[in-house]
């Protein structure tokens, strides 16, 4: 017996365990009877719900990098553009390629000043789609060059910094950042800027920081693990343009950022070293990935004689990372500030590498090569392939799946990791229901990906609930599924690639919208147990060894209201906490001034037989306590 699954006298009766699980999810009728018991069940995984991060939608540049000017250094493209920028007075804006402010950030801003003019001539930018403005600190800053600052050579590049401070709030976001000069004073000539930049106070007052209202977010749902650096854009559309960790840290003047494999360039001012103090801030394990040898475009594979190099800069990568000051890249990072090495325990080879024709290499040379040489510098690190596909796997590995359905498609998918292969513990690095059913064929289970696809805009109810469905799942095989995060993370609602999101914003803190799968997740993960239990019914329990604490987990799919009768093995516990997470109705969702979801908690007590009555509305995901 495997934890909960003990209720199934025979793992090999499929058909009618299925007929089961269909027959309690519809249930409409009289109350249910759940028995907990004392005895058997599996340790569950320490860090089972935590973050997958990709810069995607905006969600670093233009998002939790802090950063307010878009387009600061004209980087990340072969054919840069002054998106964002406009002209005030009578000067005229160019790209200038000419006079680089450093190798890293060839191409700056040229402002030409007409002969005779005068006034106040200078550039503005819009931001990412507005900019917020409140009574407080902001750190502006930019190099210029061709005209005097102070006792600055004007033939030279100079940095000016100030400090902003509004007093009162702009009534919104549509403001705009300007630099504004004397046009007498260089009338004629040319002017240089570059790296223009705005920050606003980050969490933590980190320097080159996140923002605070989002850290929140991502704090709040008392995750356990980050993993990063993607998802598609670790790899890039081309070799080249791989997410490349040594040129996302040190200062910026020396970042150049890159094309990202989103639709839009990456400024890598979110590097490595912000992700390990994202990651320390809030409390997470890191799962670091790292490039494979496979990019997008489906022709950038690595053959096997030439993938050293990059075998190589992945054992640089975790050098920096997990190195003392002693070590070559251990040295560096403390010299970037951070002298105590990150705890890194968790490597993925990757990123979907069945993608892309990468998956005949994955398996003949990709995996073993990367598998082999980190293992012989740093034998305690987890190595976790990035598909399950994978058959070159050695003891001890990992191995992820990602999972983007129809609500339906989870509901039904409830026992899908009950005869997996026990060998190979699983990471869930990607899953959500982005798609709304077939209202004529509920048999469809997966997405559709043609174009034109109907695709959830926001995660809607029934959509939370069909994941908790496949989540309570997950938790019930605690013995193999050991990491689970939601994908994407977060949107910019102004300009994004991928729908739906967990969390979505825009340039206004107040704006942040936390999605219904967003409470699903943060409900599953505030209430864990350390070992889950076996039950007599369709549900997940479990037992915090810590606390004593008992933790039930149910999902009413597609169902009645009804209730459920817990009988525990502790006849001492006397009280419960019943959190209930539902919604007016299966199609609802959150967005910016449109708050629907109902999270509710109530308080319970056992009758004079030792049970407790639990409540479950109609399309509701539900959590209760007993203590």
């Amino acid at each position: 017996e495997r934890g909960s699954r003990g209720v199934w006298p025979d793992q090999r009766d499929l058909m009618w365990r299925n007929l089961l699980v269909t027959a309690l999810f519809w249930y409409g009728g009289n109350a249910i009877h759940l028995t907990v018991s004392g005895r058997g069940g599996n340790k569950t995984s320490d860090l089972l719900y935590g973050i997958m991060y990709e810069d995607i939608n905006h969600s670093g540049d233009g998002g939790l990098y802090a950063e307010l000017i878009r387009n600061r250094a004209f980087q990340g493209s072969a054919t840069p553009t002054l998106e964002a920028y406009r002209a005030i007075g009578g000067v005229s804006l160019y790209i200038d390629t000419n006079n680089s402010l450093s190798t890293a950030l060839p191409n700056v801003l040229r402002v030409d000043v007409p002969a005779g003019a005068t006034g106040e001539v200078g550039f503005l930018n819009e931001g990412f789609w507005g900019i917020n403005v409140e009574p407080q600190v902001y750190d502006a800053s930019f190099y210029t060059k061709g005209f005097k600052v102070s006792s600055s050579n004007p033939s030279k590049w100079t940095q000016v910094s100030t400090k902003l401070v509004p007093t009162r709030p702009a009534p919104d976001t549509h403001n705009v950042f300007a630099v504004t000069f004397d046009a007498k004073k260089v009338a004629g000539k040319s002017v240089f800027f570059n790296l223009i930049s705005l920050f606003p106070p980050t969490h933590n007052n980190r320097k080159n920081g996140l923002r605070p209202e989002l850290m929140k977010a991502l704090g709040d749902m008392k995750g356990s693990f980050l993993r990063f650096p993607g998802g598609n854009n670790l790899e890039g559309n081309h070799i080249q343009e791989r997410w490349k960790w040594n040129e996302t840290i040190g200062p910026l003047i020396d970042r150049p950022g890159r094309p990202g494999a989103w639709g839009y360039a990456n400024t890598d001012g979110l590097g490595l070293l912000e992700y390990c103090l994202w990651a320390e801030d809030l409390g997470l394990e890191l799962i670091l990935g790292v490039y494979s040898g496979l990019s997008l475009s489906g022709t950038d594979i690595v053959p096997e004689n030439q993938l050293a190099p990059f075998i190589q800069e992945a054992l640089d990568e975790i050098e920096y990372v997990r190195g003392d000051a002693t070590t070559k890249y251990g040295k560096l990072r403390a010299q970037h500030g951070h002298p105590r090495p990150f705890k890194l325990k968790f490597v993925e080879v990757g990123n979907e590498d069945w993608l892309s024709n990468g998956l005949e290499s994955y398996n003949q040379y990709r995996l073993k090569a990367y598998n082999d040489a980190i293992k012989a510098k740093y034998p305690d690190i987890t190595i976790i392939a990035s598909t399950e596909q994978a058959t070159a796997r050695s003891e001890g590995m990992w191995i992820d799946t990602h999972l983007y359905l129809r609500p339906d498609g989870f509901y039904r998918r409830f026992n899908w990791f009950d005869n997996w292969d026990r060998r190979y513990p699983v990471f869930v690095g990607e899953y959500a229901a982005v798609q709304p059913n077939d209202p004529v064929d509920r048999t469809k289970e997966d997405a559709e990906w043609t174009s034109g696809a109907p695709r959830f805009a926001f995660p809607s109810l029934i959509a939370a609930v069909g994941e908790a469905v496949f989540t309570i799942g997950m938790e019930r095989n605690a013995d193999l599924v050991k990491l689970i995060a939601y994908a994407p993370v977060m949107q910019n609602v102004d300009s994004w690639q991928w729908v739906p999101d967990l969390i979505s914003f825009n340039a206004n803190p107040k704006d942040t919208v936390r999605s219904y799968s967003y409470f699903m997740q943060q409900l599953f993960s505030l209430n864990r147990g350390t070992k889950v239990l076996p039950v007599t019914i369709f549900w997940v329990a479990s037992i915090n060894e810590n606390t004593g604490a008992y933790v039930l987990k149910f999902a009413n799919y597609d169902g009645a209201a009804t209730s459920i009768t817990v009988k525990l093995p502790d006849a001492s516990k006397k009280k419960g906490k019943v959190t209930t997470l539902t919604g007016p109705h299966p199609d609802a969702y959150n967005s910016i001034n449109n708050s629907t979801s109902i999270l509710k908690t109530k308080d319970i007590r056992a009758t004079r037989e030792s049970e407790f009555t639990v409540d479950l509305a109609s399309w509701s995901v539900v959590v209760a306590v007993f203590t």
